[in-house]
């Protein structure tokens, strides 16, 4: 298996994750059914499924702490792109201060983005061990979500495992 495809499946199977664990726990906030989860193509959001029988795209995106950190759990290298954006991150002293340039960072990313789609989330699933919902909600009054984006609703799977549930940044 090349390289690039190897990389391109673990990435499908980290977005898979990330959506399942948020389905999960929204059918259980909610109680609204949400199921059949399936990827798309580029043009797309990276996942779709059924949130009461009607189509709902998920784009997905993962937050990491430090480059060491994103490696560790991808079990890789990671893009130079990426690994610029970290060690950035890592400048800040403050935790929280950090969670929340690299959400701000996320979400100025993802809200240039156009699909071809009627409904679609973002969902961010967070990989840094010392963050939960408990920070993640302290944090939400300070979180800027640009004015345009093309997101009906951002949520964020508060911990790599999805223990500590999700929280809604938007709207």
């Amino acid at each position: 298996m090349s390289e690039l495809h190897q990389s391109e499946q673990e990435k499908i199977s980290l977005e898979h994750q990330a959506a399942k664990l948020f389905m999960r726990w929204y059918e259980h906030n909610s109680g609204k059914h949400i199921r059949h989860l399936w990827h798309n193509r580029p043009s797309k959001p990276d996942t779709s499924c059924l949130l009461e029988g009607q189509r709902l795209d998920l784009e997905i995106a993962h937050l990491y702490g430090s480059e060491k950190e994103a490696m560790q759990i991808l079990g890789r290298d990671i893009s130079d792109e990426t690994r610029r954006e970290l060690r950035d991150l890592e400048q800040s002293s403050a935790p929280d201060k950090r969670l929340l340039q690299a959400l701000n960072r996320i979400l100025l990313n993802k809200s240039h983005k156009q699909y071809k789609t009627r409904r679609v989330w973002l969902v961010i699933r967070n990989a840094h061990p010392a963050w939960d919902a408990e920070q993640i909600g302290a944090l939400q009054h300070c979180i800027e979500i640009p004015t345009a984006h093309p997101f009906e609703q951002i949520w964020m799977v508060a911990d790599w495992q999805g223990k500590s549930g999700i929280v809604q940044l938007f709207p």
